[in-house]
């Protein structure tokens, strides 16, 4: 099945459920879904969809710094809870060691020496890894082999 119909099926059962934070942030998906479709003008791929769950995610990640920040332990817990039904929609994460050997690999592929063969290398990783790991630890990653 695939994501869409996937999210509308979870949006009922948890309109039956009553549980408020999944139907809202269901709700939201299916939104900024519509939204880039019609932006677009034709249906998404499984690519462009995940790729809009994975930035609702991203933002998800990015409110939850700002209000640990701020002090406002209610609103972080209400952004994680969000989260973690976002992610459930998403390939499972790399852990940074398997990213790390995936950032080594490509690099010996590559035979990149020097970081003026970054973005190269980064181009390379990021279609191997696409929706399954953060870019901002790739780059990390890759910096410090490259250096």
């Amino acid at each position: 099945m695939d994501i869409q119909k996937q999210l509308t099926e979870d949006m009922k059962a948890a309109m039956k459920s009553r549980d408020s934070v999944k139907l809202n942030t269901i709700r939201q998906l299916r939104a900024q879904l519509k939204d880039a479709q019609i932006k677009k003008q034709a249906e998404l791929s499984e690519d462009e969809v995940m790729a809009t769950l994975t930035t609702a995610a991203k933002r998800r990640n990015e409110a939850i710094a700002l209000y640990k920040k701020g002090g406002r332990d209610e609103l972080v817990a209400a952004e994680e809870a969000e989260r973690a039904i976002i992610q459930a929609y998403l390939p499972q994460q790399l852990t940074r060691d398997e990213l790390h050997a995936i950032v080594k690999e490509t690099i010996t592929e590559t035979g990149a020496q020097s970081a003026a063969e970054f973005g190269k290398v980064m181009g390379k990783i990021m279609a191997k890894v696409r929706g399954r790991a953060d870019g901002k630890m790739v780059q990390e990653l890759l910096r410090s082999e490259l250096n």
